[in-house]
């Protein structure tokens, strides 16, 4: 709704700007301005007025540069108001507006930016070869219903995987607070662990963005208002820890194919079940994995994650609720975070799969 009302009052402050160009060239009657306009005057206010549907429209397509031509547009018509300024300094308000969110939102775009470069960097050392497929020969060693998974999955004799994309929407809340929409790109590469997950949360109507990144076994989380102000920022030991849970969280649900990898190391319990433990650098974490008799994935339980909000270290798991096929594979449709304080499970996220993408070659937002 506020992008809306955003997009009106620039298209009703530029067409304002036709006023000028009406009076100078004596269309109708325009009592509004008690001065002359000359006619190479008028051209400008027409000009403006163009930069201003331009805006509107650079706006409502999300390219990166609106926020230039907005400033641009403003200061331009600022300066035409200061000619007028008794009959049209009430036009400052708005080009305070307009500069003030194009501002923001340059702010916003930054910040992504961060994110873009990241991904960039790790998709430019990614090598990823379609003849080197992944075989019967590849999860022997692997427990049973493991096993069962990858090839329920149909991972097999499809090439490894060296990175993924992801994209998901759902829900978040912490104690005490209430749900908040959000949805999130991410892309995983597995080559040297890396999770890098751009966020974007609704809160009170406002897009707030936040960027976990986890990097050369080191993980940070930064919460932006408008990228610019610093809502949530974590990093240190604990954080390494916990997003290493959540990287190896995201080979299991998302990526049964990575699998394989030799930083893990595997206990057999039963048919249903299996135990690992995953190294990365310094840190090691493990998870009891859950099947069910179709051979799917119906849950993993770590007690090596600790909740950053309040720094204390809790059992945490994702059920995964249902399946779908998606790009010839079957992967999960819907799953949830639960923390499991000692005073009950508490759902924090619900997570919905929009779309999944497997050894991609370049970066999508």
């Amino acid at each position: 709704m506020l992008k809306y009302i955003f997009a009106f009052f620039i298209l009703f402050h530029g067409i304002i700007h036709l006023m000028g160009f009406a009076k100078a060239f004596a269309f109708g009657d325009i009592s509004q301005s008690s001065k002359n306009i000359t006619k190479p005057f008028g051209l400008i206010w027409l000009c403006v007025a163009c930069l201003f549907v331009i805006t509107l429209y650079l706006f409502f397509y999300k390219s990166e540069h609106w926020p230039v031509f907005a400033i641009i547009a403003a200061i331009i018509s600022q300066l035409l108001i200061l000619t007028l300024w008794k009959d049209a300094k009430y036009g400052t308000i708005a080009n305070i507006i307009i500069v003030v969110v194009a501002i923001l939102s340059w702010g916003s775009h930054h910040f992504e930016m961060q994110f873009k470069n990241d991904v960039e960097n790790h998709l430019a050392k990614t090598k990823i070869s379609n003849n080197d497929l992944l075989t019967e020969a590849d999860i022997e060693s692997l427990p049973a219903p493991v096993q069962k998974y990858i090839r329920y999955a149909g991972a097999l004799h499809k090439p490894k995987v060296n990175n993924v994309r992801i994209e998901m929407q759902g829900e978040m809340r912490s104690k005490k607070k209430d749900w908040f929409p959000f949805s999130v790109v991410q892309y995983n590469f597995f080559n040297e662990p890396t999770r890098l997950f751009f966020m974007k949360a609704k809160m009170f109507g406002i897009t707030v963005p936040g960027y976990h990144d986890y990097q050369d076994a080191t993980a940070s989380m930064n919460v932006k208002l408008f990228g610019m102000f610093s809502v949530v920022h974590a990093s240190g030991k604990v954080m390494n820890r916990a997003e290493t849970v959540t990287v190896f969280n995201d080979m299991c649900m998302m990526v049964p194919a990575t699998l394989i990898d030799k930083r893990i190391e595997w206990i057999p319990i039963d048919r249903l079940s299996a135990k690992a433990s995953f190294t990365n650098g310094t840190n090691k974490i493990a998870a009891m994995l859950y099947f069910n008799e179709l051979g799917q994935l119906v849950n993993f339980i770590s007690d090596d994650r600790s909740d950053i909000n309040v720094m204390k270290q809790y059992r945490f798991s994702t059920p995964a609720k249902e399946y779908m096929q998606m790009n010839g594979n079957n992967v999960m449709k819907y799953g949830e975070a639960v923390w499991h304080y000692p005073e009950g499970e508490f759902v924090y996220g619900k997570f919905n799969l929009k779309s999944i993408e497997y050894n991609v070659k370049e970066y999508k937002p």
